[in-house]
Formats: C-alpha cells, sequence, structure tokens
C-alpha cells in the first residue's frame, strides 16, 4: 500500500522547524496565534483529564499551550521536527511523542477526546484519507478542530492572480537547496511580508478595514513569524488548497458532523464532531 506522505516535504519540514524552532517567539504573540486557530473550539465540552493528539506537532508551539488544558497529549510528527518538539516540551510531564506519519500512527483507534492538526494535512497526497485516518482515533462525540490552506473561495479575482504569481516562484524556491531557500525566504519576508503587514496595520489605524489586503493576517505579528511562515510557504514542495465546501465534504465522509468554520483568518479552521 502507497504511504500517505511526501518525503521531501516531511525533510524540508525537519529542516524549517530546526532553523525556527519558535524558542524567539514571545508567549504573547503564540497565545494571540493560538487563539485564532482555536477560537471554534468546545473546551468546556472536554471530559476532565482529557486525551487528544496533535498531528503534525511539528516545534510543539500549539502542544505547548493546549498540554496545560488537558490530561494528556500525543504529539505526532513523521518529520526530524519531533527532537525540536521533544526540547520544547521536556518540562511538560503530560506529553508523549510519536515520529509517525497520519496513515500509520499507533495511537489506538477510537481512544482519543479531541484532536487537531493545524496546517499540516493540505502538505501530504490524500487529504482525505488523512482526515479520516485522524477520526478514527476519535472516541464518538469527540471534537477535530483542522486547519487546511483556503482555495481563496471567498476572495477576489486580483486577490487569487497575486496567490498564482506567487506560487510560480514557490515551485522554484522550493527546490532549492536548504542554505540557498533560507536565504530567498527570508528576503521574501523583508521586501514583501513586511511591507505589506506594516501597510495594513498603518490603514487600520486610520480606521480602513484591511482583511481583504494579502498579508493583512501578520500585521501584528513579529518579524520573525512572518520569517517562520515566508519559509513554510515558498519552501515547501507539496501544497494542496481546498475551498469551505470541499474541506466540508472531507470532513463529513471521515464522519464527522455538525461542521463549524471560523469566519476569521486564518482560511479555513473548521470543527467537527464524530459521530
Amino acid at each position: 500500500m502507497k504511504k500517505n506522505i511526501d518525503q521531501i516535504t516531511v525533510d524540508s519540514f525537519g529542516d524549517e522547524w530546526d532553523r525556527f524552532d519558535q524558542s524567539a517567539l514571545s508567549d504573547k504573540e503564540a497565545e494571540s496565534i493560538f487563539n485564532k486557530y482555536f477560537s471554534i473550539f468546545p473546551w468546556h465540552k472536554l471530559p476532565e483529564n482529557s486525551v487528544g493528539f496533535d498531528m503534525g506537532c511539528g516545534s510543539g508551539r500549539w502542544a505547548k499551550l493546549i498540554s496545560p488544558k488537558v490530561g494528556h497529549l500525543n504529539c505526532i510528527d513523521p518529520s526530524s521536527s519531533l527532537d525540536i518538539a521533544k526540547k520544547n516540551l521536556s518540562n511538560l510531564n503530560n506529553v508523549s511523542f510519536f515520529k509517525e506519519s497520519v496513515d500509520s500512527f499507533s495511537i489506538e483507534k477510537n481512544s482519543q477526546d479531541f484532536g487537531y492538526s493545524l496546517g499540516v494535512l493540505h502538505h501530504v497526497p490524500d487529504t482525505s484519507s488523512a482526515i479520516l485516518s485522524c477520526t478514527r482515533r476519535l472516541k464518538s462525540g469527540a471534537p477535530f478542530l483542522i486547519y487546511l490552506y483556503y482555495a481563496f473561495d471567498n476572495r477576489s479575482f486580483l486577490f487569487k492572480l497575486i496567490w498564482r504569481i506567487s506560487d510560480f516562484f514557490r515551485k522554484v524556491i522550493c527546490t532549492m537547496p536548504p542554505l540557498l531557500k533560507h536565504f530567498v525566504t527570508d528576503i521574501i519576508a523583508i521586501f514583501v511580508y513586511l511591507p505589506f503587514a506594516k501597510s495594513s496595520k498603518a490603514l487600520e489605524k486610520a480606521g480602513l478595514r484591511v482583511d481583504s489586503i494579502p498579508l493583512s493576517f501578520y500585521r501584528n505579528n513579529s518579524f520573525y513569524t512572518m520569517r517562520t511562515d515566508s519559509r513554510d510557504r515558498f519552501g515547501t514542495p507539496l501544497e494542496q488548497r481546498f475551498t469551505k465546501k470541499e474541506i466540508e465534504q472531507m470532513m463529513q465522509s471521515a464522519g464527522l458532523r455538525d461542521i463549524v468554520f471560523s469566519e476569521e483568518t486564518p482560511y479555513w479552521c473548521a470543527l467537527g464532531i464524530k459521530k
């Protein structure tokens, strides 16, 4: 059976998190970003001492904030970034680590009280199958939170055109050697991310809405986060994008119900409950 994993992309993420281990990310900024992703998560529905999983934990930046809220957290990642997560979470005694992929991780089926996967499952060959694999590990009634790159289904033609141009450059940059890739994506952070973010911030202070401006999401973020996400966006070989409807259909096919979407950036964050 062909594995649902792209090894070149996995290796790319290992390199990314080795460089950006999130040690320079302030607690305040980490919590602010975390709250945007988890704004629709039903914390009040989790049982006491709940057990759940973080699929594609990377450096452990979200696990660090989740673990104090739950009984036990299983962190899963197929890349070398799991070593970074172990280091970053070494002071926590309620976290386990699994260097495994989404199609073959060893968490028992129907055993988890919750699960989440943020910015990961659009980087595997078969996203629908990956969602199903995650859902199978959940107990009935357990919530699953997912963040997948959106297909700009709520954006203008001009916005989509800008993305198409950027994606042309991504397909070139992602093939570069690691050092050159880091250099180029840092340049993009300086001359693209930073100007758009600062301009959006200035326009917002002037009383204008800036949500339709590309990269306005970063207007309150540090340059470190911009560098991290520039490397993530332009340095990752395999990337898929989905409309809101496509995500809903994949979640329904995986056995999730009561699906809701966050209407705030980043798009799309969606939550479903296992039937």
